[in-house]
């Protein structure tokens, strides 16, 4: 027995179809709006949703992927009223198992229903086998569960992998973590940056040459395909490869069969192909930028890595893995954090994803030298500012839009001189930051209302507000 939540706002419909899952020997549960079924969603643990898209209080698909991640993490077929291509389109997207629309017919219905029901047990009965080796994956997001859930059907498979994501997600991060637990774990993990092949040496350094084949070729040398024998061929960046490159590697692909430089014979490579980008390849292949059959031979299984602005929740996990591992390389104690600390990170986007946030933490680590625990102080100022409210944060703008002192075109200042003018700036900056108020500008100063009033007249720093 099942135990299956039906959410629609057409009552005759909500009736009708938990009718027919009764009769089928299932448990059904009703609710008539969003809010209502993901509250019913979080305190059952249910095998299936059934979804209506238009509902009162919002559209199907915002919450599609919290029910999937909802107790019992249930499948979800969703079931509209009007024929709506885009919106089939993000539902499979989003991880749907099946878009159905009305009327509804109940004998698809039920069959929808055994196909889930089968699928659920055969993944349930595959997940006891196969035990993920992920240590090196940091976090429990959901957003990074649903990609290791498909790095585990990956490792299962012998079929080619292509990693998308932006820079410094971790796509390699994810391709070991297949090839570790896969059958050719064992073997050779080859990395091929295709974004650094010199172009005159694309051929030799992918196939390898024979001893004369061009000048300074004094021996034969085997290239990274043959390397790859029985492992993994793992090519990074794969958008970066050359054109005139990618019809002849598609030919290995096929046949898994090269041909070294200068050679006459063909050698075979037994590897499997992972690959990974950063770019939407199928819009270079229509810019004629890539080829679109070896968009197709690279792309059996799709795994996209996750943004860390995607995965806040992780930043936590990440920050106290990071921290450990580098004090334990430098043979320090390990630090703390405080919770400003942790909230600058947690608010500020990350564009550079994970490798920015761990050469973060490096350079905080760096600047805190002997301090025990870590501070906003120890961030660079940009990431500071992220922790900030809006008024604040405009204010601290402000001030570091004001000019600096600087020695310019080599001229050196008198010593009176760049002090006189070091004053001036602090001053002025001091009064950005109290908006013109004297005595918390003095307080801060650590001056006397008087003194204060007397260095704003000799500087000619504004007051912005008596």
């Amino acid at each position: 027995m099942a135990k299956v939540l039906i959410i629609d706002d057409d009552n005759s419909i909500c009736e009708l179809v938990a009718a027919k899952m009764t009769r089928l020997g299932h448990e059904t549960t009703t609710g008539g709006c969003l809010s209502e079924g993901l509250e019913l969603a979080r305190k059952g643990r249910f095998d299936v949703v059934f979804l209506d898209l238009n509902l009162p209080d919002g559209h199907g698909l915002n919450v599609l992927p919290k029910l999937r991640e909802m107790p019992g993490r249930p499948e979800v077929v969703i079931i509209t009223g009007a024929g709506d291509p885009d919106g089939a389109e993000k539902a499979f997207k989003y991880g749907a198992w099946d878009f159905v629309q009305k009327p509804l017919s109940m004998a698809g219905l039920a069959l929808s229903l055994t196909r889930v029901l089968q699928y659920r047990e055969e993944k349930k009965a595959n997940q006891r086998k196969f035990l993920l080796k992920s240590d090196k994956v940091i976090g429990s997001s959901p957003a990074i569960k649903q990609c290791l859930n498909q790095v585990v059907q990956a490792a299962a498979s012998e079929a080619g992998v292509l990693l998308t994501g932006s820079t410094g997600v971790g796509k390699e991060l994810m391709a070991r973590v297949i090839h570790e637990n896969s059958s050719r774990a064992q073997n050779e993990f080859v990395v091929v940056d295709c974004a650094a092949l010199p172009e005159t040496l694309v051929e030799s350094l992918l196939f390898g040459h024979v001893k004369g084949s061009f000048t300074g070729a004094d021996h034969d040398a085997g290239g990274l395909v043959g390397h790859a024998h029985q492992g993994v061929l793992f090519l990074d960046e794969v958008g970066e490869l050359p054109l005139a490159m990618q019809k002849a590697f598609l030919r290995v692909l096929q046949e898994h069969c090269y041909r070294p430089v200068g050679s006459k014979k063909e050698r075979k490579s037994d590897f499997r192909l992972l690959a990974a980008t950063n770019r939407d390849l199928g819009e270079l292949a229509a810019l004629g930028g890539f080829r679109s059959d070896l968009l197709y031979r690279l792309g059996a299984m799709r795994i996209n890595v996750p943004d860390l602005s995607h995965r806040r929740q992780d930043i936590y996990e990440l920050t106290l893995h990071y921290i450990a591992r580098n004090c334990k390389e430098q043979n320090k104690p390990i630090k703390g954090f405080s919770p400003e600390f942790l909230d600058c990170l947690e608010q500020y986007d990350w564009p550079g994803n994970v490798r920015e946030l761990k050469n973060t933490l490096e350079t905080a680590l760096a600047q805190a030298l002997d301090s025990p625990t870590l501070y906003p102080l120890h961030l660079p100022a940009h990431l500071r500012l992220s922790g900030l409210p809006q008024s604040e944060k405009t204010s601290s703008q402000e001030c570091a839009s004001i000019p600096q002192p600087a020695f310019s075109q080599g001229k050196i200042p008198s010593i009176r001189d760049y002090r006189a003018e070091m004053d001036a700036t602090y001053l002025r900056n001091l009064m950005v930051h109290t908006n013109g108020k004297v005595k918390e500008a003095a307080k801060i100063a650590g001056l006397s209302e008087s003194r204060m009033h007397a260095l704003l007249n000799k500087h000619g720093a504004p007051r912005l507000r008596k």
